[in-house]
């Protein structure tokens, strides 16, 4: 109450002086009020998302290396200069841990063309797919209805270095070399792929279904924006070498396969 009396009275005193203006809200030498703290601005609310469309931190860039291999893989014009570029591309460790590129085997322009993951310790030191005990196991499987690698059939998988001790290639090492692969394939101008095992099938398919799921049953592979391959999915062999009893399953496969060359 003091201090209201002490205003007032300056106040009255600084009218009969003729003060018009005021220079701050108190009068000097009395306590001044507590500066009241600024309200914090209001956090900005995130933009509406449309409905159905993904997320920002879904749509990732591609990589350096995914863009100099898929440039690597659209200037080849042939096998012999594709393998180049296969052998000059420095964007996979894999590179550095194989011992050689195994690039394919079998007949280019062949009607029939097989696919594979990755190569093993035998294709690794030989330099050609499919060369050791499961590769034996598919060349007398394919000889039981008329193919051979020598004549009549192409063969390659889609990394062409062996992952250390024969791991699974990872998702992103099977989409590093996607490019390569596709490529491949429309150089070698098969008419029909099989993909041998899931890990070839949903990379070149795509999708989330195992290969038990996807095995015998013809899908379409797309290897460029006007260019569309049936591919057959089957099971490996060396899953065959492993569960013996899925040989049946992968007999019926090949029988899937030779009814649709003889349709043509």
């Amino acid at each position: 109450m003091e201090i209201d009396s002490a205003l007032l009275a300056a106040l009255k005193l600084q009218m009969d002086w003729g003060a018009d203006e005021a220079l701050q809200a108190l009068p000097a030498g009395l306590p001044q009020p507590k500066a009241r703290p600024e309200p914090a601005p209001a956090a900005e609310k995130p933009p509406v998302r449309p409905v159905g469309t993904p997320p920002v931190e879904a749509v990732r860039p591609i990589p350096a290396a995914g863009m100099e291999a898929a440039a690597l893989a659209a200037a080849a014009q042939d096998l012999p200069s594709l393998r180049a570029a296969m052998e000059g591309f420095a964007g996979s460790p894999l590179r550095d841990t194989a011992t050689q590129l195994v690039f394919a085997d079998g007949v280019p322009g062949s009607r029939v063309m097989f696919v594979g993951e990755a190569p093993g310790a035998d294709e690794d030191r030989l330099g050609r797919p499919f060369v050791g005990v499961s590769g034996q196991l598919l060349d007398r499987m394919l000889a039981s209805i008329g193919l051979n690698r020598g004549e009549n059939f192409y063969i390659s998988n889609i990394l062409p270095w062996r992952p250390p001790g024969n791991r699974t290639p990872t998702d992103a090492e099977m989409q590093l070399f996607l490019p390569f692969i596709r490529r491949h394939i429309a150089l070698a101008g098969p008419d029909l792929l099989v993909l041998l095992g899931g890990t070839a099938a949903k990379a070149l398919v795509g999708g989330k279904e195992g290969i038990t799921r996807m095995r015998g049953k013809w899908h379409d592979v797309r290897i460029s924006n006007d260019q569309v391959i049936p591919a057959l999915a089957t099971l490996h062999p060396a899953y065959l070498l492993r569960t013996p009893t899925a040989k049946k399953d992968a007999w019926h496969d090949c029988l899937m396969l030779r009814r649709r060359m003889n349709e043509a």
